[in-house]
């Protein structure tokens, strides 16, 4: 069971859902301690006072802001702790809004919210409900560790989620980090649509999504307690240069292709009419116009001779 995080309630209108808070991530990376390469002894960070040059210890550390360089303002986590806001002991939920007007990038750590008791089992279970039919998340204010927050709360397999969110004026403008403007043709841009079909899946299962690091970090450390050599990995490849786009994409898409069983083979762009193609097309039908005229000068000459060859001569006196 995890522990609890936070504990207090969800405040729906005029409704109360006691909670516990419990994180609903679970970190499996391999963790190193920093050690004395000579010896291998634990190397330790001890908090030392400047003035009295010694460890002190966890009971004589408190908080203090930095007022000017010489000054700095003690505050207690009583001061902290008593703050008068609404916000300190329950989750006050201020707006209901479609979970596609919210930027991903705003969105960060998740929490379950756990029913505290029986006696939270039905507004829990109204709040869960009305969530689900709404087809729309909860925005909500919360206090922990001596700062309002914001967050977000969804349904996830019949548990409500609470997402710690960002403030709007925490997300910084990205503007500035826009490339200048570039010109791509239509086939780049229906290329780079089919290799974005030939991706799409329906799920994140599968060994590409796995924590392939964690895994070779926990086979070196196997080999190591074995006394044996670690396995031989593959050395990455670094990624290429763009020389020719439309090739790259064209490449990429018969990657997925085969990475799915499916006919790897790439087929052609079909190329543009070139300069001398088209001086061509245009010269075609001047050449139909010539052989037009000469064919009616033809007859013309034709029916010529047969009118004076019809005429009878006159005689002379």
């Amino acid at each position: 069971m995890p522990r609890t995080v936070w504990s207090g309630a969800i405040s729906f209108g005029l409704v109360t859902v006691p909670i516990h808070v419990v994180s609903a991530r679970e970190d499996h990376s391999v963790r190193f301690h920093q050690v004395h390469l000579e010896d291998m002894s634990r190397v330790r960070v001890r908090k030392v006072c400047e003035i009295e040059d010694r460890e002190v210890p966890n009971a004589e550390i408190g908080k203090g802001y930095q007022l000017t360089k010489e000054k700095i303002i003690p505050v207690l986590d009583e001061e902290l702790r008593d703050m008068p806001l609404p916000t300190s002991k329950a989750i006050e939920i201020e707006a209901f809004v479609p979970l596609e007007s919210i930027d991903p990038i705003q969105i960060g750590d998740g929490y379950y919210l756990q029913p505290d008791g029986q006696v939270a089992a039905k507004p829990y279970t109204l709040l869960r409900k009305a969530l689900e039919r709404s087809s729309r998340v909860a925005i909500a204010k919360y206090a922990w560790s001596g700062r309002e927050r914001l967050g977000l709360l969804r349904v996830r397999d019949n548990v409500i989620v609470l997402h710690a969110m960002h403030w709007a004026d925490e997300i910084r403008d990205p503007s500035e980090l826009r490339p200048d403007d570039v010109k791509l043709t239509k086939d780049e841009i229906a290329e780079a649509e089919h290799l974005i079909d030939r991706l799409t899946r329906d799920d994140l299962e599968g060994e590409e999504f796995t924590d392939r690091y964690t895994q070779a970090v926990e086979a070196l450390l196997e080999a190591k307690r074995e006394h044996r050599e670690p396995p031989a990995v593959e050395e990455p490849k670094a990624p290429g240069k763009v020389v020719d786009l439309m090739a790259a994409l064209q490449e990429s898409v018969s990657k997925a292709k085969a990475s799915r069983g499916e006919d790897a083979t790439v087929h052609e762009m079909p190329k543009k009419q070139t300069t001398v193609a088209k001086k061509t097309a245009k010269k075609t039908p001047a050449k139909k116009t010539a052989a037009k005229k000469t064919s009616t000068s033809k007859e013309t000459a034709s029916k010529k001779t047969a009118k004076k060859a019809s005429t009878p001569k006159k005689r002379s006196a």
